[in-house]
C-alpha cells in the first residue's frame, strides 16, 4: 500500500531524538493515524474527482536535505524587491543566515516555528486546531512530519507597516524530494500586518512541497496574506489555507499561481465572531498540460459577516483547472453577505476547466451569490483591436492581459504586484507591446 512507506517513515521520525511539547507529539501521532486510515484519495473522491494525483502518489520522495543551501541566483531573486522582514525556509528549516528580520519591532516576534512551540505554551491553542478536524490527508501529513517553518506574533493593538516575506525554497540534489513547511500567524485583538508567502523550486526536478498556513486573527484585527507560488516545472505543490477569524476581524488572501505541474490550494475561513470581513482573490496562469487546482470554503458561522470571492484562471495549450468554492452559512448566520465568482479564459481548443460554485444555506436574512463563466477571447474585441491595425497574435495577449491585470492590480505589495506583471507578460507573446501599451 502506498501509506506503508509513509507510515514506516513516521515511525523512525517518532523515535528520534526532537525536544517538542508532549501536546505535539500526540498531534503527529494522531495526524498519522488519521492518514493511515483514509489513505491517499482516489478518483472516486469527491474532492479530487478532476484532480489525478497518482503520479505524485507512485514517486518515492525522500526528506529534502535539511542541510541543503540554496545558489547565489535563487537567494537573489527570492525577495523580488520587497521591502520589510524576510524569512527564509529552505527545505521545511528556518535559515538564520538567508533570513533577515531587521531592527527589534515591539509586539512583534518572527521566530522559527519550532522554537515558537518550545517557548510559547499558548500556541497550543492555534497550531493544528481547526486543520485536525477537516484536514486533507495531505494537511494530515504535514501535521505529522513538518518540523519547522515560520511563526509570526503580533501582540494586541500592533501595526507593522511593512510586509512580511516568507520565501519557501526548495533545494534538490536530483533525486525525488519532499519538504514539509509550516508558517503560524497569530494577530492579537487590533493588530495588523501583511504577509507574504512564496514558493520556488528548480526547474526540471521532481519535488513535492507540501505547506500549511494557519493565521488567527484576534478582534478587530487585520491580516492580509499573499501567496506566490512559483514553483519549478516537474513539481508538485500542496497547500493548505486555514484563517479563524474573531470579531470585527478582517482577513484577506491574494493567491497567485504560476508554477508546477500540479498544484493543490485547499482553503478554508471560518467567521468565529460576528462582524467579519474576508476576501479572497487568486489568478492561476498554466501551459502545457499542467493542472492547478483550487478548492475553497468560507463558513459563516456567526451573523453579520461579509466575504468576497474572485477567481480567475488562464489556461493554454493542454493545460487543466478546477475550481470548487464552497459558501456554508450556518443557521443563527443571519445578516450573512457572501458573493463568489469563478472566471476562467482558455486560450487553446484543448484547455479545460472544471468550476463548481457552491452554496449551502442555513440562514433565512441573507444576502448570496455565486457565479462561473468560462470561454474563449471576445471575437468582437478582438475585431476591434484588429481593426486599429494591431497584429493578431498582439491582439489576444492584450485582451488575455486585460482579464488578468483585473487581480494584479489588487496587490497592494507593490514589489510582489511588479513581480507578477513582470511574469505576466513574459507568459504572453508580445510582451514589449503589451509593456508599451500599458505604461
Amino acid at each position: 500500500m502506498e501509506t506503508d512507506a509513509y507510515r514506516a517513515s513516521f515511525e523512525r521520525f517518532a523515535a528520534s531524538a526532537r525536544s517538542e511539547p508532549s501536546w505535539l507529539r500526540e498531534r503527529r501521532t494522531m495526524a498519522m493515524a488519521r492518514f493511515v486510515e483514509r489513505g491517499f484519495p482516489g478518483p472516486r473522491d469527491e474532492a479530487w474527482r478532476h484532480t489525478p494525483i497518482a503520479p505524485l502518489v507512485r514517486t518515492r520522495f525522500e526528506a529534502a536535505d535539511p542541510a541543503a543551501r540554496p545558489d547565489a541566483d535563487t537567494v537573489e531573486g527570492l525577495g523580488f524587491g520587497s521591502d520589510g522582514p524576510r524569512v527564509v525556509i529552505v527545505n521545511g528549516r528556518f535559515s538564520h543566515m538567508l533570513s533577515s528580520s531587521g531592527p527589534a519591532r515591539a509586539g512583534v516576534d518572527i521566530l522559527p516555528l519550532g522554537e515558537a512551540l518550545a517557548r510559547r505554551p499558548e500556541l497550543e491553542a492555534h497550531l493544528g486546531v481547526v486543520t485536525g478536524e477537516s484536514a486533507s490527508v495531505f494537511c494530515d501529513l504535514n501535521t505529522a512530519f513538518a518540523e519547522d517553518g515560520a511563526a509570526v506574533l503580533l501582540a494586541p493593538g500592533t501595526t507593522l507597516e511593512e510586509p512580511i516575506h516568507v520565501a519557501h525554497v526548495q533545494v534538490t540534489d536530483g533525486r525525488p524530494t519532499v519538504a514539509y513547511t509550516r508558517t503560524l500567524v497569530v494577530a492579537g485583538r487590533g493588530s495588523q500586518c501583511r504577509i507574504v508567502e512564496s514558493f520556488a523550486g528548480p526547474d526540471e526536478r521532481t519535488y513535492l512541497t507540501n505547506a500549511v498556513t494557519e493565521v488567527h486573527v484576534g478582534p478587530n484585527g487585520r491580516v492580509d496574506h499573499y501567496k506566490l507560488q512559483r514553483e519549478g516545472r516537474e513539481a508538485f505543490h500542496v497547500a493548505t489555507l486555514v484563517a479563524r477569524l474573531q470579531r470585527d476581524a478582517r482577513f484577506a488572501d491574494h493567491a497567485i499561481s504560476l508554477g508546477a505541474v500540479l498544484s493543490r490550494n485547499d482553503i478554508e475561513v471560518r467567521f468565529e465572531g460576528e462582524g467579519g470581513e474576508c476576501v479572497l482573490n487568486g489568478l492561476f496562469l498554466v501551459n502545457g498540460k499542467r493542472l492547478t487546482d483550487t478548492h475553497s470554503r468560507i463558513d459563516h458561522i456567526r451573523p453579520h459577516c461579509s466575504s468576497r470571492e474572485l477567481y480567475k484562471g488562464v489556461l493554454d495549450e493542454q493545460a487543466r483547472g478546477v475550481f470548487n468554492g464552497l459558501i456554508v452559512v450556518r443557521r443563527g448566520a443571519q445578516k450573512t453577505d457572501a458573493w463568489q465568482t469563478n472566471k476562467n479564459l482558455l486560450l487553446s481548443k484543448d484547455a479545460l476547466v472544471h468550476s463548481t460554485p457552491q452554496l449551502e444555506i442555513l440562514a433565512d436574512d441573507v444576502k448570496c451569490k455565486h457565479g462561473s463563466t468560462t470561454g474563449q477571447i471576445d471575437p468582437a474585441a478582438l475585431f476591434y483591436l484588429r481593426s486599429r491595425g494591431i497584429a493578431e497574435a498582439a491582439a489576444r495577449s492584450l485582451l488575455t492581459h486585460a482579464f488578468a491585470s483585473d487581480l494584479v492590480r489588487r496587490l497592494e505589495v507593490a514589489s510582489l504586484r511588479e513581480a507578477v506583471e513582470r511574469h505576466l507578460q513574459a507568459y504572453l507573446p508580445g510582451g514589449a507591446e503589451i509593456r508599451e501599451a500599458v505604461a
